[in-house]
Formats: C-alpha cells, sequence, structure tokens
C-alpha cells in the first residue's frame, strides 16, 4: 500500500482546535472499538479544506501503517468532469497492489462499480488506512469508495454539505482575523511591528480571512522588498474596484489573484494564462515547455517563480498542480485573452510532446520486433524525461495516464482528430499491459469515431484491432471478433497486410479460445502467409506459435512441434525471450501429451527460467503447474503438489481466474492420484464452476472428465456418468481426441469396478483406437491395461489377458511411469505363481 499523501503545506496556519476535534473523534472511536466514522471536511473555496485534511492526514499517519491514500475527485474543477466512481476505484485499487487482471472490467457501468467496490472492501478488510477523497461532487460518488472494514480513516473534503446520518461534520470557517494575522506576516517575511497592525488585519480582511487569498498576498509583499503594506493594501482595493460585479466572496478571492497576476512579469503572465489551456490535472516542466513553447529550462523557471509566488502548489516528483480557484482564474484568462486556435494550438503542441515522449516509453515495453506507433516528425525537436529502462517507462506511463486521456479527450472536443488517433495508438501497448481494460476500450472507441470522422480507414482499421484485442482480454469474445473481423475488412481496403494479418492472428486467438479450431487454423495459416510476403519475422512466429497451439488442442501433436519449433526459432533469431519461453512451455506440453516427459519437464524448466528473468509471474505460474502435470505422472507426488501450490499462490494473488482454475484442476488429479476422492471431488467442481464462468469449453471439458472419474471412486456412479458423457460431448466439438481417449479410460475403469468387464472392455478398445492413431502413448498403455484387467476377472482368462498386461507394462517403463508398471507385473507375477 502507498504513503501518497501531498506534501504538507507551509502555508497552514493554528487549525487547532478543529484539528483537536478530528483527533479527538478517531481517538474515542478506535478506543470504544467502533467503525470509524467518515469525517467530512466542508467549507468555501479557498478556505484551506484540503490543507486541513493533508496535515490531519500526516499528523495521524502512525496509527495507520497500511497506507495513506489521496484522491482528487474533481468536483469542482474547470474544465474536468467529476471522477466517476468506477474510475475512482481502479485507481485505487492499482495504488493497493492489485494487479490489472484482478480489476473488475465490463460495459454495465453500475455493475462494474459494484464489483470494484466490493474488491476495495475486501482489500481493506481488517487493515488500518487513511483515505482522503478530496474535492468531492457528492455523496453518490464518494459513497462506492468508502472502505468497509473498521479500522479504516476516511477525510472527505467537499464546497457542498454531503452528510449521511453516520458522518462526522467538520466544517473549515475562514481562518479567525488574529490567525489570518499570523500567517500574513509569516509568509511575509517581514516582522509584525514593520507591517502595522491595522493594516495587515485591513489586507487579511479584504481577501476574507481566507488561507489561499493570505497566502498569495504575502506573497506579493515579500517578492516586492520596496513595497510597504500600505502600497499592497491599495493596490488590493483598486483590484477588487474593477471586480465589483462579483458577489462578495467571489470578489475577495479574485481581486487577491488578479493582484497577483498583474504583479508577475508579462512573460511569466503569458505562461500562466497558457496553463489554462492544459487539459490535465498536473505537469512537469516537460509539459510546461510544450503548452508555453519555451525550452524545458525555461519553463521549469517559470514553473518555480510560479510555485514561490503561491500560484502553483508543488506535488511529489517534480511536479505541479493549479488549486481549484487558480484553474478557474487561469482558464478565465485563457478564454478572455487567448482565440480558438491558440487553445487548439496549445493542446496541440501538449499533444505532440505526450506522442514524443510515449515514442520513448514504447521502445521499453513492446517486445523487440515489434512495431512501434509513428510520431509525427514535429516529435523529434520535442525534449522528453529521460526514461532508461522498463521501469522507467511503466512509472512514467503510470503517472502520466490521466493527464493524456484528458488530453485525448480535450483534442476530440476540439475536433483535433489526427492527436486523438495518434495518441490512442501510442497508449495502446501500455493499456493492454497495464489496463483497466473498460478504459482502454473507451479510448480506442473513440479513436475508431476519430478515424471515421477524417475518414481515414487505416486508422479506423487499426483502432478496430485493438479494440478486438482488448475486448479478448476481457473474455468478451463475440465483440471481440466483431471488431477484428471489421478491422480485417478495413486493412484489406486499404491494402494493409500487415495490419491485416495482426487482426487475423488476434481473431485465430479468439477461436481458439472458443474451441472453433478449424476457424483459427485458417486465419492463423493466413496471417502466416501475409507476415511471409512483409517479411515480418515477429508476426510468423507469433502466428506460428498460436497455430502450434491449435494443431496441440487437436491432437495433431507432430505438426503442433513442427510449428512450434519453427517459432521458437525465430523467437531466438530476433531475442524474443518473452516468445522463447511461450513457445518453450507449449512445446513441453506437446510432449507431456506424447509421453516424452523428460523434454517435457526440460522444456517446462528452461520456459520457468525466462519467465523469472522477465519477472513474469503469471506465466512463471503455468509453466510450474505444467511442471507439477509432468511430475504427477511420472510418479512425484510431493514435487507436483509444490509446484500446484505455488502456481496456485502465483495466481490467486495476481487475480488470474483462469491460471487459477488450472491448479484447483490439477490439485483435483493429484487428490484423486493420491486416493483422496472426496477432496478431489470437491476441487473438480470448484474448478468446473470456475471454467463455467470463463466461458472456457476446454477446461469445462477436462474438469468433467476427472470429476467423473473421483465421482467414480466415492460410489457416486450416476453423477460419474453423467460427467463423463458431457465432457465426451465438448471434446468431440473441440476435436481433442487425445481427450477424448482419456475419458473413455476413466469411464471404463469405472464399469469395469462395477462389474460390467464386457461394457468397459469396449470403452477401452475405443480408447485404445484413438490413442494409436494420435500417438498418445500414456492412454494406450492405460487402455492396454484395462483390456488386460477386463480379460483377468473372466471366469477363464486367456493368454490375451496377459498380453495386454505385459504390453501397458512396456509402454509405461518407456514413459518412466513405473508406479503403473510396477503394480502390473504384481498383478502378472501373482499369476504365474
Amino acid at each position: 500500500m502507498l504513503r501518497a499523501l501531498p506534501r504538507d503545506t507551509a502555508a497552514f496556519t493554528n487549525r487547532a482546535a478543529e484539528l483537536a476535534s478530528l483527533v479527538r473523534s478517531v481517538r474515542v472511536a478506535q478506543e470504544s472499538g467502533e467503525t470509524l466514522p467518515v469525517h467530512v471536511i466542508d467549507g468555501m473555496p479557498g478556505v484551506g479544506k484540503t490543507a486541513f485534511a493533508v496535515r490531519a492526514g500526516h499528523v495521524m499517519a502512525d496509527q495507520f501503517p497500511d497506507g495513506q491514500l489521496f484522491v482528487n475527485l474533481n468536483g469542482h474543477t474547470a474544465g474536468r468532469s467529476p471522477v466517476q466512481a468506477g474510475e475512482a476505484l481502479a485507481s485505487l485499487l492499482a495504488a493497493a497492489g492489485v494487479p490489472t487482471q484482478q480489476i473488475p472490467v465490463g460495459d454495465d457501468v453500475g455493475a462494474v462499480t459494484e464489483a470494484r467496490a466490493a474488491l476495495w472492501r475486501t482489500r481493506l478488510a481488517g487493515k488500518k488506512a487513511l483515505l482522503i477523497l478530496d474535492n468531492a461532487a457528492s455523496y453518490r460518488q464518494l459513497e462506492p469508495l468508502l472502505p468497509g472494514g473498521s479500522g479504516c480513516l476516511v477525510l472527505v473534503t467537499s464546497r457542498k454539505r454531503l452528510a449521511a446520518h453516520e458522518e462526522v461534520l467538520l466544517p473549515v470557517d475562514a481562518l479567525p482575523r488574529d490567525h489570518a494575522v499570523d500567517l500574513f506576516v509569516r509568509l511575509s517575511g517581514r516582522p509584525a511591528e514593520a507591517l502595522g497592525q491595522e493594516v495587515v488585519e485591513e489586507i487579511v480582511g479584504l481577501c476574507g480571512h481566507l488561507p489561499l487569498g493570505v497566502s498569495l498576498l504575502a506573497a506579493r509583499l515579500r517578492h516586492h522588498p520596496s513595497w510597504s503594506a500600505e502600497d499592497l493594501r491599495d493596490r488590493l482595493v483598486a483590484a477588487r474596484d474593477r471586480l465589483g460585479e462579483l458577489r462578495a466572496g467571489e470578489r475577495a478571492v479574485a481581486a487577491t489573484f488578479e493582484l497577483s497576476y498583474l504583479d508577475l512579469e508579462p512573460e511569466r503572465q503569458r505562461f500562466f494564462r497558457g496553463l489554462g489551456f492544459y487539459p490535465g490535472t498536473d505537469l512537469d516542466a516537460y509539459v510546461g515547455a510544450a503548452l508555453a513553447s519555451v525550452s524545458v529550462a525555461e519553463a521549469r523557471r517559470q514553473l518555480d517563480a510560479l510555485y514561490d509566488a503561491h500560484m502553483i502548489d508543488e506535488h511529489p516528483g517534480s511536479r505541479y498542480r493549479l488549486h481549484d480557484l487558480l484553474r478557474d482564474y487561469a482558464h478565465g484568462l485563457a478564454d478572455e485573452g487567448g482565440s480558438h486556435m491558440e487553445h487548439a494550438q496549445a493542446v496541440q503542441r501538449v499533444c505532440a510532446y505526450y506522442l514524443a515522449a510515449l515514442a520513448v516509453a514504447n521502445r521499453h515495453i513492446l517486445r523487440r520486433g515489434a512495431v512501434v506507433p509513428a510520431t509525427p516528425d514535429s516529435a523529434s525537436a520535442v525534449e522528453t524525461p529521460p526514461v532508461e529502462s522498463r521501469t522507467d517507462a511503466l512509472g512514467w506511463l503510470e503517472n502520466e495516464r490521466a493527464n493524456v486521456l484528458a488530453c485525448i479527450r480535450r483534442a476530440n472536443s476540439l475536433a483535433l482528430y489526427e492527436p486523438v488517433i495518434r495518441l490512442a495508438a501510442a497508449m495502446a501497448p501500455f493499456l493492454r499491459q497495464a489496463g483497466p481494460w473498460d478504459q482502454a476500450v473507451g479510448l480506442h472507441r473513440t479513436a475508431a469515431e476519430a478515424a471515421r470522422h477524417t475518414g481515414d480507414r487505416r486508422a479506423l482499421a487499426d483502432a478496430l484491432a485493438e479494440l478486438g484485442v482488448v475486448r479478448r482480454f476481457m473474455a468478451a469474445y463475440p465483440e471481440a471478433i466483431e471488431a477484428l473481423n471489421e478491422a480485417v475488412a478495413q486493412y484489406d481496403a486499404v491494402g494493409e497486410r500487415r495490419g491485416k494479418a495482426d487482426a487475423l492472428n488476434q481473431a485465430g486467438i479468439v477461436w481458439y479460445l472458443t474451441a472453433d479450431n478449424d476457424a483459427s487454423a485458417r486465419a492463423q495459416t493466413e496471417a502466416l502467409a501475409l507476415y511471409r510476403e512483409v517479411d515480418d519475422r515477429l508476426g510468423q512466429a507469433n502466428a506460428l506459435a498460436d497455430l502450434g497451439m491449435v494443431r496441440r488442442q487437436t491432437s495433431r501433436f507432430d505438426a503442433a512441434v513442427e510449428a512450434q519449433s519453427e517459432a521458437l526459432s525465430i523467437y531466438r533469431e530476433l531475442g524474443d525471450r518473452y516468445g522463447e519461453a511461450n513457445s518453450l512451455r507449449d512445446l513441453g506440453v506437446v510432449h507431456c501429451l506424447m509421453g516424452e516427459y523428460e523434454a517435457a519437464a526440460r522444456r517446462h524448466r528452461e520456459a520457468f527460467d525466462i519467465y523469472a528473468e522477465l519477472d513474469d509471474r503469471a506465466h512463471q505460474a503455468y509453466a510450474l503447474n505444467e511442471l507439477g502435470v509432468v511430475r504427477r505422472l511420472t510418479g512425484d507426488l510431493v514435487g507436483a503438489r509444490e509446484a500446484h501450490d505455488q502456481a496456485l499462490e502465483y495466481f490467486t494473488e495476481l487475480g488470474e481466474r483462469f491460471g487459477r482454475a488450472n491448479s484447483v484442476r490439477y490439485l483435483g488429479a493429484l487428490e484423486r492420484a493420491s486416493g483422496n476422492a472426496t477432496e478431489a471431488v470437491r476441487l473438480m467442481e470448484e474448478a468446473l464452476s470456475a471454467y463455467r464462468d470463463l466461458g472456457s469449453r476446454s477446461g469445462e471439458a477436462a474438469s468433467l472428465g476427472e470429476l467423473g472419474a473421483a465421482r467414480g471412486m466415492v460410489g457416486e456412479r450416476e453423477g460419474a456418468v453423467e460427467a463423463f458423457q458431457r465432457g465426451l460431448d465438448i471434446l468431440r466439438e473441440l476435436g481433442d481426441r487425445c481427450g477424448e481417449g482419456e475419458v473413455l479410460n476413466h469411464w471404463g475403469t469405472l464399469l469395469r469396478t462395477s462389474g460390467d468387464p464386457d461394457a468397459a472392455r469396449e470403452h477401452f478398445e475405443r480408447a485404445l483406437v484413438l490413442a494409436r492413431d494420435i500417438c498418445c502413448p500414456l492412454e494406450e498403455a492405460r487402455a492396454l491395461e484395462g483390456i488386460g484387467r477386463c480379460d483377468w476377472i473372466t471366469p477363464r482368462p486367456d493368454a490375451r489377458a496377459g498380453s495386454s498386461l505385459r504390453d501397458a507394462v512396456t509402454v509405461y517403463r518407456r514413459l518412466g511411469v513405473t508406479a503403473a508398471a510396477d503394480d502390473l507385473e504384481q498383478l502378472l507375477a501373482s499369476r504365474s505363481g
């Protein structure tokens, strides 16, 4: 959990009574064991609500060791819509360490918000954390963000009174006159006696005793050693007279702003006005340079000067932010002094900066051989921050995510469609990895509409292809296919072969996931041909690897090895470690199905080592699961459990639901192999439910086969037969003949142990034909064993029984499945004795 409170401000002064009241309220609730109430800090603009909440957070931070978080909800921020609860929850969950894959997504905003809120409450259950929700627009906006546990403190600031019956209200009023005077004297840097008590009282009264106004006026005096307090008062009175049409409270603040603004040098005034055009929330010197069309060094100088003048606030990481009132003022200045064209040009410059910076960041996060989104020629002259590593790139992207998205929205509202299209494409690689994916869906839809406005069919195809990829991540497969098919058509229309190949490759993956193996193979074959035409080596490797997976799923093992081996060779040629590891892992799966357990284990260990090198825990877990399967099949049940338990832990932490379902299923198979049939049934039912929720037909079929075997062991014969039949139906739809043979062997075992050897023998014989046809030796051995055992228990067993059992022993020995071979040899020895 982060410690993410803003820096405490020097302008805070003597809110002792309010702070004591808050601390006392928290202490009473903690001592009584009651749930900490939400504390709502309300008051007029500029009164110091945020400064008070931040000061309170720092004072009480030690009481909340599990984290302190700050979220600006933009309830009253000029040019920005209030932050939606679902969006705020996504940011909070990410800050709390929840992986992207675990953050709920979907098209139903209400359902997604509810799911994220439930996860947020779960995450903070039993924790002691402090959460500041700043600038709330309504109780409805903040209610989903409230933790459910009793040990978390929530401080809310708002210009409105938001209280429900359980909240504690903490109104913050303008400073008492003597406190305002003390603050002014302290920040002015002059002795009180040199200022004059009466004139200082008049100055602070003219700005309504508001801390923001007092701070600005004191800064003016500090920066003008030749001014007297009387000079400052006279200038302030003149400014108020010019703003006479405003209400009293507005006039007090606006006059203070105007006096501070007019005191700036002309170039600094221009720089400050430019901030009114900025769509984002906070900025650094690089963004400031783009806005003002100056060097970064000059922008840094201007920002530092504005900070010294109390016109902007400084945040960690050399970032700056305007108070909402000052943002309103700068926005008004920009609207008053600038044309629509000036506004559009400022936004274009910021977009050009972000495009240049994103190009640098993308070089660190894209895989080797991948196509980097194009940047405009003007980007080459733009100064960008130093980004030396993948970690630097991801950190910069996370910091700037909200600002880039805000720039895209502003550009779209100004009909600047070209920057919208380019920025969406440049953000796509990051959003693929980091999510949240519903945010990415909205971005790519916006880009697609922008492309339709411009008539740019290539850009439309790119946006639709990215939309399809994200929809696949969300398991929204029909929507993914719809977007990808349209992308293919658009690429075709403009003769863009590489883009068409990419879209076909992605569509093939979706069809593989939905078990349309024929469509998947066609798509990957066509994609491969296109990649070869344009000499895209990474694309070729990806299409070959995905085609290999389809061949494996349809039990064409030799073809799978051939495709995957060629993919592996290309990945190694490109130095693409991620692709190399994926191909190694899939080759391991195929070797396992072919009974080549030593080769399978070696491939999985190699893949695991590369994933560890890449710090990819999700794929480490997949490799561990596959290694566990090999260990179970070769009799190392302890090693298998160790691998599956570790994988389950990783998947649970990461929120990777499909991988977790695999781990549960493999542990269920391990329990069955260990004789713990009741626990095996429980685990298989859990896995089956998860696969159905995910829409994984292959996972459902595998679980049903194992579930039937476990139910048979506990005497649930009807339930076992039902599971076997449903599993077989799915496997035949999928074309998974190896899986079909495995289920037939399980079913034959149930029939044999239930006293029906003739029906059992029929199932084993069908399994034997399948296993030999696809070269699946483990299922061949199991079928031979089943046939031999059926013959063994007939009233007068003939030589066929011994022959089948001996053939089974031979295959088991060749595979290294020693326990099964030993059992059969003992059985044969007992009859010969």
